[in-house]
């Protein structure tokens, strides 16, 4: 059947740029594992790509839910006709599928900077980074094998969730025109038109995705056994880590205090220690640094903080959006089945 006035060449494209970056990011680890100088070059060509594809999954994003396409689900729950423009960043990652892009955008980001500068790190390096990717990528997959459902897609339609499915409704070819819900978005919360929900969580999750550096180079050291050569770019990116983390965090506990009368019990949230606990750690991990540089020899503390600082972030991930969280944090995901 062919339904009026559906756009399924956006669904088809975005699903298409999202199994490219998928694949491309396992391309380029399973290059950057074999770690000599033709497979780096075919490392670097391949997460080169992955990250182009998924600048271009994000722009297609982008262009369905400015120009609200209510037919598919994301667009729908994040976004309204009467939505000021100015708020669409804050749609586009107030949900799951949109944060999880948000993380991967700055990955690629720093994972692309890094394939100029990482010099003799940079296929382990890499290769960590191309992991994580793959894995990230694999939330907005959207594949169902069977009983395993690998990821929430964005581009899923509405007539195509699992509770939809069979619906008189969606054997209407001219459902979107017969039937008023289709003609406007649920829209953003009000509580979250504010300009903080602009500005902070992109700042945060630049935060969260800066902690895979220092968390990468503290792997590639013990792969190699180098625990001296890296340590001036260690510490450079340990402390870009700390300042863009805070930097986060003192945002959130602005933008709680102004706007979302927290009052003085914000400090106790589960989704705000999430993300001060990591910095703290990275705090200590960048100091150790320093004082390895200074004093010499090789400090497993520092190694250790480092790795720990980015394990603590996927373990607040987890806490986030599981919906553990659900019923003890004011701001914490639903379950999607992840």
């Amino acid at each position: 059947m062919e339904y009026l006035g559906e756009h399924l060449w956006a669904a088809h494209l975005g699903r298409g740029l999202t199994a490219l970056s998928f694949a491309f990011a396992l391309l380029a680890f399973f290059a950057f594992t074999k770690n000599t100088a033709d497979w780096i070059r075919a490392g670097r060509m391949a997460f080169r790509l992955h990250a182009l594809s998924l600048f271009a999954l994000i722009g297609t994003l982008f262009f369905i839910m400015y120009n609200h396409y209510f037919e598919f689900d994301y667009v729908w729950k994040h976004t309204s006709l009467s939505l000021p423009p100015r708020y669409l960043f804050a749609a586009f990652w107030e949900g799951q599928e949109g944060s999880f892009l948000l993380w991967m955008f700055w990955n690629a980001v720093l994972g692309y900077f890094l394939t100029y500068k990482a010099k003799n790190f940079e296929g382990p390096v890499l290769g960590i980074f191309s992991a994580v990717q793959a894995f990230l990528v694999s939330m907005v997959l959207g594949v169902y094998i069977g009983e395993l459902h690998i990821g929430y897609s964005p581009f899923i339609l509405v007539r195509e969730l699992p509770e939809n499915l069979g619906l008189p409704w969606t054997r209407m070819e001219d459902y979107l025109v017969r039937f008023p819900n289709f003609a406007d978005g649920s829209g953003l919360n009000p509580l979250l038109q504010n300009y903080w929900m602009t500005i902070h969580p992109p700042t945060l999750f630049l935060g969260f995705s800066a902690t895979l550096v220092p968390f990468s180079y503290a792997v590639a050291a013990l792969l190699k056994k180098d625990y001296s050569s890296w340590l001036n770019e260690g510490i450079l990116w340990s402390f870009f880590t700390v300042g863009i983390l805070g930097i986060g965090i003192l945002m959130g506990g602005a933008w709680a205090y102004e706007a979302l009368s927290f009052g003085g019990f914000w400090a106790w949230d589960p989704v705000e220690n999430t993300s001060l606990v990591p910095w703290l750690t990275m705090v200590a991990g960048a100091h150790l640094l320093l004082v390895q540089r200074n004093r010499g020899g090789t400090m497993p503390s520092s190694l250790f903080l480092l790795i720990l600082t980015f394990l603590l972030v996927l373990y607040s991930t987890f806490l986030t959006r599981s919906g553990v969280l659900g019923d003890s944090s004011v701001h914490a995901f639903v379950d999607l089945g992840l």
